[in-house]
């Protein structure tokens, strides 16, 4: 909830900036500073290495690793010193099951694997997380999860990602074990994929210049090319390729209309 917040008070702060209204740019700006502030001094924990779920009746932190810490990296108001062992703390086997990051960690009291809310993986949840760790610059980490989403999907009729499945841990050639009563077709589970493309490649547009954007892409390790049909931004369009080529991942043009960039940046 806090994150969800501060990024909303950044978000209004940033159309403030684009109306040129500079007393709205201060006042959003300022609430959340003072609320990213506030929230990691009261929710991250050193032993845990992450940001605890929540606070209790009275204020006290509830010492869980869940997926939510996955959440502040996404909407910016985990501190940069502290993302690194918020990813750890995600990817550690407790939390990451080889084909997603679990609501509820392993060790946790609560964790059930089969439970809706304690231990299941969710594809939107995991989609956002990857998103917020990217952001932040681990790629390789947003790739992990990209695959084994991905790889959980080979096992499911026309690859459609369920609302959640099991959280058990990965078994070499067995599938993910299913939620009996997971919906299917969902339309967040159905957008995971492409947020996660968008995220490992660091697409973006810019609408001023125009300009579509790549910021350090990636490509997870079952992709070796995408392309693009008409990205359109600023009135512009573009076909775009984006190819692994030996460790790096180039962006070719193969067709542009109108005063649009491809913009790649490393």
């Amino acid at each position: 909830m806090q994150a969800y917040t501060y990024g909303a008070w950044q978000a209004a702060a940033s159309i403030c900036a684009t109306l040129g209204d500079r007393a709205g740019v201060a006042t959003y700006a300022a609430k959340a500073g003072m609320l990213r502030d506030a929230f990691d001094a009261r929710f991250y924990d050193a032993a845990l290495g992450t940001y605890v779920l929540a606070l209790d009746g009275d204020k006290r932190p509830c010492r869980i690793r869940a997926s939510n810490a996955g959440h502040t990296l996404f909407t910016g108001i985990a501190l940069p010193a502290r993302a690194s062992s918020v990813v750890a703390a995600l990817m550690e086997s407790a939390s990451f099951c080889g084909w997603g990051i679990r609501t509820v960690a392993a060790d946790a009291a609560r964790f059930n694997p089969m439970s809706y809310h304690n231990g299941s993986v969710w594809p939107h949840d995991n989609a956002l997380i990857a998103a917020g760790m990217a952001r932040y610059g681990y790629h390789p980490e947003a790739n992990r999860i990209f695959e084994g989403l991905f790889a959980a999907s080979s096992y499911i009729d026309l690859r459609r990602l369920p609302e959640l499945f099991c959280g058990f841990p990965r078994q070499r050639s067995q599938g993910p074990t299913f939620y009996p009563v997971a919906c299917s077709p969902q339309a967040w589970a159905a957008a995971a994929p492409l947020l996660l493309l968008q995220a490992c490649l660091g697409l973006d547009f810019d609408t001023r210049e125009p300009a579509i954007t790549f910021q350090d892409p990636s490509l997870p390790p079952f992709l070796d090319e995408v392309i693009f049909r008409n990205l359109a931004v600023g009135g512009g369009s573009a076909d775009v390729a984006v190819r692994r080529s030996g460790e790096r991942v180039v962006v070719d043009v193969l067709k542009r209309h109108g005063a649009i960039r491809i913009v790649t940046r490393n």
